[in-house]
């Protein structure tokens, strides 16, 4: 029992959950009902499109095993009471945990490339599989590099399905009617990828001004360490204007069609919250300080990600 919930942790259960609501939601909620408007099929059926968000978490939870593996002196200091490797699972267990999983997520790819034709999945796949490998071993611990390769991924967990539609519609031939709900999908899908990337961004900045101690401690250069805090509070700040403002343009395009709703609920949960981060930024010292942004800026990453749902009512 105890190893199950050491494992539940390691491979971050939650985080995975979102991973995979993201990718939900967004084929079900956009995907799938602009496609029904012009009665397309999407790309996936119902079994393939399970198996992609399978391969994502698998490859996601190897990724999250295999960085704590090699994070377990920084965890030492930076977050004692929650280090898992080396306490419950051994060193051991957990490089051959990240090998099943990276194992299930690739032969899972491999069968959905072969079964739908898009063999851009298993490679794709397989070199996420690397990129986050060498994430853990070295790119975390270099300025920007890591972030950028996080926030990447992050907005790839959407533009794989996006790119998916673009293949399909590629070898079928489809009316203009057709690639106008494509061209529709891929708008939605880059503004989602795009809030994605930058709040991803964000919040790997402040988890490294969290980690500064553990960080500096091991010889890292991340942002904090290199420029450090003033200047790293304003690069956050910077993306957090960036952020906002993107996103309050979006509301005004938005309310000429007269989504109250959708519009109240993005000024309320997604805006509000990311003022009151920019709000609280400067005035963070402490880790505590930190930790608590970066919880925030998480719950607003949730909250931009369940907008989606409006787009199954409203388009």
């Amino acid at each position: 029992m105890r190893f199950t919930a050491a494992l539940l942790k390691l491979i971050r259960l939650p985080n995975l959950f979102f991973i995979a609501l993201t990718q939900v939601l967004f084929y079900y909620a956009v995907v799938v009902p602009v496609l029904h408007q012009v009665l397309q099929q999407p790309a996936f059926n119902d079994v393939h499109f399970f198996l992609l968000v399978a391969s994502s978490v698998l490859i996601a939870a190897a990724g999250y095993i295999i960085n704590d593996y090699f994070d377990i002196n920084i965890d030492e200091v930076n977050k004692p009471r929650k280090n898992v490797v080396d306490q419950v699972i051994s060193r051991r267990w957990a490089m051959l945990l990240h090998f099943v999983f990276s194992g299930l997520g690739l032969l899972l790819s491999l069968y959905l490339s072969w079964k739908t034709g898009y063999w851009y999945i298993v490679i794709t796949n397989f070199l996420c599989i690397g990129l986050l490998f060498g994430y853990s071993v070295s790119l975390k611990r270099k300025l920007l590099s890591g972030n950028i390769l996080i926030s990447l991924l992050t907005a790839w967990v959407i533009l794989i399905i996006t790119t998916s539609e673009g293949f399909y519609l590629y070898y079928t031939q489809v009316d203009n009617g057709v690639l106008e709900a494509h061209r529709k999908i891929v708008r939605i899908g880059n503004l989602y990828a795009g809030f994605a990337f930058i709040s991803s961004l964000i919040r790997e900045a402040i988890k490294d001004m969290e980690d500064m101690e553990g960080d500096a401690k091991y010889g890292c250069r991340t942002m904090p360490i290199v420029w450090g805090i003033n200047t790293s509070k304003v690069y956050v700040g910077v993306w957090l204007v960036v952020l906002i403002a993107i996103l309050v343009i979006v509301q005004f395009y938005v309310l000429q069609f007269r989504w109250w709703m959708p519009v109240t609920y993005s000024f309320v949960l997604i805006i509000a919250p990311m003022i009151y981060i920019f709000y609280k930024l400067f005035g963070a010292t402490r880790p505590a300080d930190f930790h608590h942004l970066s919880r925030w800026i998480k719950t607003v990453m949730l909250t931009g990600i369940l907008s989606m749902i409006f787009f199954y009512f409203f388009l």
